[in-house]
């Protein structure tokens, strides 16, 4: 038999434990742990040198006390001989130990919520350099990596103690076995919070805006906050799921977001919270829903939390330039307009491509380009000689208030170039964000 023979060559060399000897052989047979399949290779090169041995085989006699030399129980017990302990060549006494190893990861993983987990390793080279040695040297093929064995074992002790569940796509868990420095690394993957906000008052940032002044130190101009307006979307959101979820932060996410001076209404816009190092990953969505929104005391609401992950965060992103977006609009006329105005109005932007160079107003923190962008509706109502409202519904991504006052004609076309007079959007609301969290 080619195996028993190559198992025989091996073991005359060098001292192998039954986990890296089965190793070198895992990719034959399966449902058997390296450690079986290293044992009955051991036990069924033994069973053969013996025979050969009781045949007068005098050879067979030299590899059985060679095994014997080198750990090989089977070999010492046929010749009657005390075994001798030797290191494996490999893993140094390594794969003895993961029960121990397993059990060093608990006090840390036992402070965390969590139902999956993936482990991973951090070995000195020498391991590999040896395997690899030790391959390249008796022509084998059929092994896997020490590390996979390592990482696989260890999470299998690892949910017969903790009763949860490996998992190589989604875990909740990353644990990290660093040999190196001795230590285990316990890292929870961040937690997702997803759903739709509503601002319901003017005055107050998507995210928190720190004072340009004193870059956030404190200064008297923003009254030694550090910021320039008191609160924002984001820290009245962010702060009690953060709080809920016993994280270290968190960070928040829009589909889109408005100036300071627009609300959000209707169904609100997108968003999801990522929260960094969640001790708690099990939350009661609603009361946490009622909680922000006691905690926002009427300036922001939430509604339709749920769960979400890394694939939502860059779907958001997209729905922020993709989806359509209506918007709510007070604009005034500098002379008097017309029903006929807004009639060609509403008729000129149906289904129209605008063109926008990057506003005035946020050039200093945007790159100045062109974008293009299309305006699918507008239905307009005077309300007063020089003044209309305007419903206008469009792509993301489209900077309305430019769409209405022309931008001194860095969007074009516009309201006001195509009234023939200046316009200017004096309230803006975002009444209907498109697209599904």
């Amino acid at each position: 038999m080619v195996l028993v023979e190559k198992t025989v060559e091996i073991l005359r060399k060098c001292p192998l434990c039954d986990s890296c000897l089965g190793r070198q052989f895992a990719l034959l047979g399966k449902g058997v742990t390296n450690s079986a399949r290293g044992r009955a290779l051991k036990l069924i090169a033994v069973m053969e040198l013996h025979q050969r041995h009781l045949s007068g085989d005098e050879q067979a006699r030299k590899c059985l006390e060679e095994l014997a030399g080198n750990g090989v129980v089977f070999a010492a017990t046929i010749l009657g001989k005390e075994v001798t302990e030797r290191g494996c060549f490999i893993c140094r006494g390594l794969m003895s130990r993961l029960d121990e190893l397993a059990r060093q990861a608990l006090p840390e993983l036992e402070q965390h919520e969590y139902s999956t987990f993936l482990v991973g390793v951090k070995m000195h080279g020498d391991y590999v350099e040896r395997e690899d040695k030790l391959r390249a040297e008796f022509q084998l093929e059929y092994g896997e990596s020490i590390k996979g064995e390592f990482t696989r074992e260890v999470g299998k002790r690892l949910a017969a103690l903790t009763g949860k569940k490996a998992d190589l796509e989604k875990p909740d868990m990353i644990i990290i076995f660093n040999l190196v420095e001795n230590r285990v690394e316990i890292t929870p993957m961040p937690l997702f919070i997803a759903g739709r906000y509503r601002k319901l008052v003017r005055g107050i940032p998507q995210a928190r805006w720190i004072c340009t002044e004193c870059g956030g130190r404190g200064c008297e101009r923003c009254n030694w906050s550090g910021k320039m307006y008191p609160t924002s979307v984001e820290e009245l959101i962010a702060e009690p799921i953060l709080r809920a979820a016993k994280g270290l932060e968190a960070k928040f996410h829009g589909a889109g977001r408005e100036d300071v001076d627009v609300r959000v209404l209707g169904n609100g816009r997108p968003f999801v919270v990522e929260v960094k190092c969640p001790r708690i990953r099990q939350l009661d969505l609603e009361e946490l829903a009622k909680t922000i929104n006691q905690h926002a005391k009427g300036l922001v609401e939430v509604t339709g939390l749920k769960y979400g992950d890394r694939k939502l965060v860059r779907r958001l992103k997209l729905m922020s330039e993709r989806s359509p977006k209506k918007y709510r609009a007070v604009i005034e006329v500098e002379g008097p307009v017309s029903h006929e105005d807004l009639r060609k109005l509403e008729e000129y932007f149906k289904d129209r491509v605008i063109e926008q160079y990057t506003p005035r107003r946020v050039l200093h923190r945007r790159a100045d380009k062109l974008r293009r962008k299309k305006v699918y509706e507008v239905e307009v109502k005077p309300i007063g000689e020089r003044m209309f409202e305007a419903l206008i519904k469009c792509q993301g991504g489209l900077y309305v208030k430019e769409l209405i006052s022309g931008d001194e004609g860095r969007t074009t076309p516009s309201f006001s170039e195509m009234l023939g007079r200046s316009a200017r959007c004096i309230e803006l609301d975002v009444v209907e964000v498109g697209g599904e969290v």
